[in-house]
């Protein structure tokens, strides 16, 4: 059944209740924010791109960022990861995070990582590691529920208010392939698309477990969006994806859809984020086919919705102008596992 909703605050107003369904505690920040004192919302000049000199990728794409976005030079950081492992020992990461943090510029809100791997330490992301820091207890029950995130849903306009850094990879097996990631990120900006967000509840019933919090079919008008809500497998030859939200192992027709620039796209499964392995559909697989950002786990998680993104929560903060680093690290409850990838500043839904 599908429901029209025709005035706009109505679909605003669900998006802004259905957080409450996330089992989890929300862990919100503990503040009284004053959104007229705070940046509105994070600018190039707060992120640091974090590039490995042992890859000739990553330098080349480093550079093309910095231009791209304007991030000033004095933001570049340079670390040396020969032989990019897919995973870090604690210790190897202990190096690599004190050797970033001698480098930063005063101000960083954020990290961009600039390589496809390392993308875990331990049992842990990259990415979670560094912004909530390592958990290394997690990985004598990966299926256990993990330290809560304080940025979940947060009202915070900068990471910093959180009392956070946040973090993000931009993997890529080519520079062409990153080039166009980045593009697609900086064409998005402001762009106010008229697109489809397409939410699945797959026949994969255990992989379907965020389902009963998906927000209801609708239509929203400014920004416009339409909302489906869907029991299916895949969608195929859509032309007009900027979101999309499933659960599979693998998610087949991805080359017969058009992702939007600033797109956003996961799957919920237990191994997306190893982002090289084989056994499961990687995360880097919604950037290689037009998605702008995507999510997935280093390691078995159970099916905790917690543990993955919350299309309401993330619809919700996109969707008011943040960008995609702020909104996807607000939608996740439980994000010790979980990688971030993709263009961290594409902001298609700022005015």
């Amino acid at each position: 059944m599908k429901w029209r909703i025709r005035p706009a605050m109505t679909l605003l107003g669900t998006l802004a209740g259905l957080f409450l369904l996330v089992m989890a505690p929300t862990a919100k920040a503990q503040m009284a924010p004053d959104f007229h004192a705070w940046p509105k919302f994070l600018a190039p000049w707060q992120l640091a791109v974090v590039v490995n000199d042992a890859d000739p990728v990553s330098r080349t794409l480093a550079d093309y960022y910095l231009q791209a976005r304007h991030v000033p030079a004095q933001n570049l950081v340079h670390v040396q990861l020969p032989g990019s492992p897919h995973t870090l020992t604690p210790e190897a990461f202990g190096a690599l995070r004190d050797s970033i943090e001698r480098q930063l510029p005063q101000g960083i809100e954020a990290l961009l990582l600039v390589w496809t791997a390392p993308y875990a330490v331990a049992c842990n992301s990259i990415t979670s590691a560094l912004t909530l820091g390592l958990q290394p207890d997690l990985c004598l029950n990966s299926c256990a529920r993990t330290r809560a995130s304080r940025y979940f849903d947060s009202r915070a306009a900068l990471p910093s208010n959180a009392h956070l850094r946040l973090a993000m990879l931009l993997p890529a097996l080519s520079v062409e392939e990153g080039k166009a990631l980045i593009d697609r990120g900086v064409a998005s900006d402001s762009a106010m698309p008229e697109g489809t967000a397409y939410l699945l509840a797959t026949s994969d019933k255990a992989r379907s477990s965020r389902a009963a919090l998906f927000p209801p079919s609708g239509e929203l008008q400014e920004p416009h969006l339409k909302i489906e809500r869907m029991q299916a497998d895949f969608i195929e030859g859509k032309a007009d994806v900027m979101f999309y939200f499933t659960g599979a192992l693998r998610v087949p027709k991805l080359e017969t859809l058009h992702f939007l620039p600033g797109a956003i796209a996961d799957h919920l499964t237990s191994t997306g984020g190893d982002l090289l392995g084989a056994d499961q559909m990687s995360a880097l697989r919604w950037l290689q086919a037009g998605a702008t950002a995507s999510y997935g786990t280093v390691s078995e998680p159970c099916n905790y919705p917690q543990k993955f993104p919350s299309p309401a929560v993330l619809l919700r903060h996109y969707l008011a102008g943040e960008s995609a680093i702020e909104a996807y690290w607000k939608s996740v409850a439980w994000p010790a596992q979980g990688l971030f990838i993709g263009e961290p500043l594409a902001a298609p839904y700022r005015h």
